[in-house]
């Protein structure tokens, strides 16, 4: 498996992963890579760190010895000691634009979690609520610009929210 870091044209930086690099190729060329956040189609990769597993019935190198205590039980002949197990190596530190992008799709999943999507019939049933015609509850959908300050001007709240699509499906 390789991983990949991707990028589109707006700068939003993602992981993917792909079984070789014929088969990122094949994906790319076939439209089948979007940003998560914008649905951009244009996707380059970025540069990328090489991810070495190693063997798991290799040893670590040994830590340091801990200085011995009174508690500890003594070693059985044969045995490895604690430290010998495989150490994971720690995960590359994401960037400040990265950690503002994971944060704004995991926060737009939960408004799209917890709202009803009416789709284009946005306006007229934030009028029917306000109104009191229907019961209110948490809608989104879309409205023109037009329709938006229309509501606005008719004393009804909204807020304009550009949800990346990655926020209303999950891959799994």
């Amino acid at each position: 498996m390789k991983v990949f870091n991707l990028r589109c044209p707006l700068g939003h930086i993602f992981e993917g992963w792909f079984a070789s690099d014929a088969a990122f190729e094949q994906q790319q060329s076939q439209g089948w890579l979007s940003c998560p956040m914008c649905n951009s189609h244009e996707i380059v990769k970025g540069l990328s760190a090489p991810h070495l597993a190693r063997k798991s019935n290799s040893l670590a190198p040994a830590a340091p010895a801990a200085p011995a205590s009174s508690a500890a039980a003594p070693a059985r002949p044969g045995s490895a000691p604690a430290s010998s197990s495989p150490s994971r190596a720690s995960p590359t530190p994401l960037s400040d634009a990265q950690r503002l992008q994971q944060a704004w799709l995991e926060l737009s999943r939960q408004i799209v979690a917890n709202t009803d999507d009416v789709g284009s019939g946005f306006a007229d049933m934030a009028r029917q609520m306000h109104e009191g015609e229907v019961a209110a509850r948490p809608i989104r959908g879309t409205a023109t610009p037009e329709e938006q300050r229309a509501l606005v001007d008719e004393g009804i709240d909204v807020l304009p929210l550009l949800l990346p699509e990655a926020s209303k499906h999950r891959l799994q």
